[in-house]
């Protein structure tokens, strides 16, 4: 403890590059979170059912399973600011393909374009992160991924707000009449095909400009001399890296708990519009209580990143997934308001996961992290899967969210059992790595 308090978490020589690969991790919340209400947009205006809207997810994280170990293979091969770079031109790349997939009016087109965007996030992520801790020594490594992780929510709420003044609020085809019926469904389809062309224009603006801004910081990096981490990129052998990393328990078993991890946050950020409409609340206004829950979310990594200097971060880690256990539970049964209040809850518990599950499954791994890194990455296909099988839940007693109940509460709300299990899972891995591997 005493060695990493005189540590210092990120040394001077390198606090410029470490400020833009840091802010890096806002550009890519900024899309995740932007996306997560389009769910709800794409839904609307193309007259989806839950499973086909769902579809955004699993296009926009499937991204992240698809290239994830080119990625490292790439990073293995060069350096990890040509893997930042490279990732920043395939983010700008998909971003900037909405404008011809709006002026198509195709919804598969627009699934390719994240799916394209999310490959550039994958190499940002697959890069950055490990990027992250290997600036600086390995006992300050988890602080240091803690800390850059702070500015991920930063941009989630950026991109929330960006989705509700810019997008949701200004759909017509969510426009419904005093007594709250839907207007757009009364339409004829030549009304329809007007609204759907304006309303597809306006989802197309806000990642139009983001790629821009994203080729921004491209040529930003590419004029910086990044510093480089002569162990974590040098040249390794890519089968044998990985057998060295699967017969890791605290590995093999990270990169479970992370796919889990993700897939509840996904499912507990994309469905509280759909919770919130149970209740009445509309589109626009409920995208405060997704903002609630990201300022909750920052709050919690603030105080978890505190805490973890006290506390092991397995240990930490266990009381975190339990209380977002108890939450859950809440959402679930809990009436009225008081259900969404405790859904929103749920971020402070899931604040920390994603970067300590990542930070504790690397510990140690060297020259090895780089391919942990993208096996860690592609666990986020955890949020292309869970937010399926949730919306094909959702389906089961029609198009509605209330068409059935199970054990006296709607599909709704059921439905976030899987959320649930998977932070029984995470719970479950910190348990494990504090009992295994750090009480030691």
């Amino acid at each position: 403890m005493n060695t990493s308090e005189r540590t210092p978490v990120v040394s001077r020589s390198v606090i410029v590059p470490f400020i833009l690969i840091t802010s890096l991790f806002a550009l890519w919340g900024l899309a995740n979170d932007m996306t997560n209400p389009m769910v709800r947009g794409f839904q609307k205006v193309l007259e989806l059912t839950n499973t086909q809207a769902s579809l955004v997810q699993l296009a926009f994280y499937g991204g992240y399973f698809t290239m994830a170990i080119p990625a490292a293979l790439f990073v293995n091969k060069f350096s990890y600011k040509k893997g930042v770079l490279l990732g920043l031109a395939l983010y700008a790349t998909g971003a900037l393909l909405f404008w011809p997939a709006a002026s198509n009016e195709s919804y598969g087109f627009f699934l390719a374009a994240l799916y394209i965007l999310t490959f550039g996030l994958a190499f940002l992520e697959t890069t950055s992160n490990p990027y992250i801790l290997s600036m600086g020594a390995e006992e300050t490594a988890t602080q240091r991924l803690n800390f850059a992780q702070m500015f991920n929510p930063m941009g989630s709420i950026l991109g929330l707000l960006i989705a509700q003044n810019f997008v949701l609020g200004a759909l017509q085809s969510d426009d419904t009449t005093a007594d709250g019926t839907p207007i757009y469904d009364t339409l004829s389809e030549s009304a329809k095909s007007v609204i759907r062309t304006s309303d597809l224009e306006i989802i197309r603006n806000p990642y139009v400009i983001l790629g821009l801004v994203v080729l921004l910081f491209f040529v930003l990096i590419a004029l910086m001399k990044m510093p480089e981490n002569k162990q974590q990129e040098a040249t390794v052998n890519f089968s044998e890296s990985v057998k060295r990393l699967w017969k890791q328990p605290k590995f093999s078993f990270g990169v479970i708990a992370q796919a889990f991890y993700v897939g509840a946050q996904i499912m507990c950020w994309t469905y509280v519009y759909q919770y919130a409409e149970t209740l009445g609340i509309d589109a626009k206004s409920a995208v405060w209580y997704g903002l609630a829950g990201y300022v909750i979310f920052l709050i919690g990594r603030t105080i978890g990143t505190a805490l973890m200097t006290k506390i092991d971060s397995g240990k930490l880690l266990m009381l975190f997934g339990f209380g977002g256990m108890l939450t859950l539970i809440g959402a679930i049964f809990l009436p009225g308001m008081l259900g969404i209040y405790a859904l929103i809850g749920t971020s402070l518990f899931m604040s920390i996961m994603f970067p300590t599950i990542y930070g504790i499954a690397l510990e140690g791994q060297g020259e090895d992290a780089k391919f942990g890194a993208a096996f860690l990455v592609m666990a986020i296909v955890g949020g292309a899967l869970l937010p399926y099988l949730q919306g094909y839940m959702l389906d089961f007693g029609g198009v509605g969210y209330e068409d059935i109940t199970f054990l006296g509460v709607s599909e709704m709300r059921f439905s976030f059992v899987l959320s649930l299990l998977c932070l029984l899972v995470v719970a479950l891995y910190g348990r494990k790595v504090y009992k295994s591997y750090h009480s030691k």
